[in-house]
């Protein structure tokens, strides 16, 4: 038996033939730039996402940029970012030529907390981009309490929340915008790169858009030393087909979660943690911690099962930020030990009961 990590083979054949019309449709109407196709998916995605304004983009790491970029955010400013997380948050920062200045996550969320974010800010801080990783959202109240204090603006990297709820309201508009990914392994998908912001602010929304495209919101006219980041019609036309059955594929991985918390709660396995008073999770990924990982991993492998580690480097050990002096080993102590610990499951919406029962038992065969 051989279980991938992710089936992206199987996503695309369950809606085949509505996936196949849409792109054929998109490829007939000889609109291949900022058509009719993005204006749907832009249109639907911030309905669905409880936001006036929904801006495509290339990918993921240009949304959280040109977001960054709307924002002012420049040479010399601190921008706040989380040490547990994709590279991409702080590369975003960087690109603006602003300072990622990282805090430690909650270990049980993986997501950053008020408290570590006001023990960050100094008089060069201009913002805070709290990560709603591997799905499960960032408590939000609290952190924009911190950010209205301190006058910073709020950038969420809603790369793994597609359909997350805080407070039984979306995630995509409780800061001052949303950043998100459409790469093909989230939970809404593309097939290929490609990315967006949402957001409820007006001057925002038009910045962006002009960022996106030259900086430009009239031909040959550019306000902005702009960017060419613009979401694919192609890409815009499936998404806009996979965004109809977006929360019948959140609702399948949150089945598959909750099987793993009720068979693996007696192994030595730390289990995601849910804050379910709050936070509605859509389970990106289902990580574990365990201080037999590398073990664990193999003994997986063995029986046929992909797993993957999110993130074995941490951005601040990176050589990408070797030179940049922010931090050393053994000072984000909590941030080195989850890459030496965490261990992500197969949990796509794809994953059949046969494998999953596979996996569950080669877990507890391995603890037992």
């Amino acid at each position: 038996m051989k279980i991938p990590f992710l089936d992206l083979n199987a996503a695309y054949l369950e809606l085949q033939s509505e996936i196949e019309s849409a792109v054929i449709n998109s490829l007939q109407s000889g609109r291949y730039i900022l058509g009719p196709d993005v204006e749907k998916f832009e249109k639907n995605f911030a309905t669905y996402c409880e936001t006036a304004y929904c801006i495509g983009v290339g990918n993921g790491l240009d949304a959280l940029t040109l977001a960054l970029l709307a924002m002012d955010v420049e040479e010399g400013d601190e921008v706040i970012v989380p040490s547990n997380t994709f590279i991409a948050t702080w590369l975003a920062v960087s690109r603006c030529g602003a300072i990622p200045v990282p805090v430690e996550p909650n270990e049980d969320t993986y997501c950053i907390e008020a408290g570590n974010v006001e023990n960050a800010v100094t008089s060069k801080t201009k913002a805070v981009v709290p990560v709603h990783l591997y799905g499960h959202p960032v408590n939000m109240d609290s952190l924009l309490t911190v950010a209205k204090k301190y006058n910073l603006r709020v950038l969420e990297d809603a790369a793994q929340a597609h359909g997350a709820c805080y407070k039984g309201k979306r995630i995509g508009g409780h800061g001052d915008a949303a950043a998100w990914s459409f790469y093909p392994g989230k939970n809404l998908g593309a097939l290929g790169d490609a990315g967006g912001v949402t957001t409820n602010d007006t001057e925002l929304a038009e910045k962006i858009k002009a960022l996106r495209n030259y900086g430009s919101k009239k031909k040959y006219v550019h306000q902005f030393q702009g960017y060419n980041s613009r979401l694919d019609s192609i890409q815009a036309a499936v998404l806009s087909v996979k965004l109809r059955y977006l929360d019948r594929w959140n609702a399948r991985r949150i089945k598959k979660a909750e099987r793993y918390h009720e068979t693996l709660i007696g192994t030595e396995l730390k289990l995601p943690s849910v804050q379910y008073k709050w936070a509605s999770p859509v389970w990106h990924q289902y990580v574990v911690r365990s201080t037999h990982r590398n073990k664990l991993r193999s003994y997986l492998s063995e029986h046929g099962i992909d797993t993957i580690v999110h993130y074995p480097i941490p951005p601040h050990l990176q050589q990408a930020y070797k030179n940049d002096g922010y931090y050393k080993r053994g000072e984000l102590l909590a941030t080195e030990e989850m890459a030496n610990e965490v261990l992500s499951l197969p949990i796509g919406p794809h994953l059949s009961e046969k494998y999953q029962e596979h996996i569950i038992k080669a877990l507890l065969d391995f603890y037992l």
